[in-house]
């Protein structure tokens, strides 16, 4: 894990820092949610023989916006699960540079292209309005758990792009590239 902010010019870090306190506000609130969520179907099932009405339904909305914004947060990290074994086989640092560089550029390519289908994917749905489509019983508009998959890629690809500026900065070095 790394922290990003440290790398970057103040100017950058502060806003940066303040979108990640909001992630994780988001990710803790959403956790909560669902713990207390399921703790109430439980108590309802089976000690009342009763059930809570549609939960799926907000509770699928809500698992987005947290599954998204941890991926979020683990691309800031760079917390990602990593199967790297060409990262152990070179020993060079400057070739290590290399390959970072060039593993940092195709990842922001493919994220460029997710963040953008993901805005259309949202601009599709805003576009339907009134006629949006919605789940079943409460009427959750489908927007809603595909902003959050829209604005977790964006964020993906920004955090992608201030790693890749920081490595392009910083160049070379045997202690970042080891």
């Amino acid at each position: 894990m790394s922290d990003l902010t440290a790398s970057l010019p103040p100017a950058m870090a502060r806003p940066l820092r303040l979108v990640r306190a909001v992630m994780h506000a988001i990710i803790i609130a959403i956790g909560c949610l669902m713990a207390v969520t399921f703790f109430c179907v439980v108590i309802l099932r089976y000690v009342f023989h009763a059930d809570l009405f549609a939960y799926e339904e907000w509770l699928m909305a809500a698992a987005f916006w947290g599954f998204f914004m941890a991926a979020a947060i683990a691309t800031h990290d760079r917390a990602h699960v990593n199967a790297d074994i060409l990262g152990l086989v070179i020993t060079d640092p400057a070739w290590r540079w290399r390959r970072a560089v060039l593993v940092e550029t195709l990842e922001l390519s493919i994220l460029c292209v997710l963040s953008w289908w993901g805005i259309l994917m949202v601009a599709e749905e805003l576009a339907a309005y009134p006629m949006w489509q919605a789940t079943i019983a409460l009427k959750i508009p489908f927007v809603v758990p595909r902003l959050a998959i829209s604005l977790g890629l964006v964020l993906m690809t920004v955090f992608t792009a201030l790693h890749l500026y920081v490595l392009l900065k910083r160049g070379p070095a045997p202690e970042e590239t080891a």
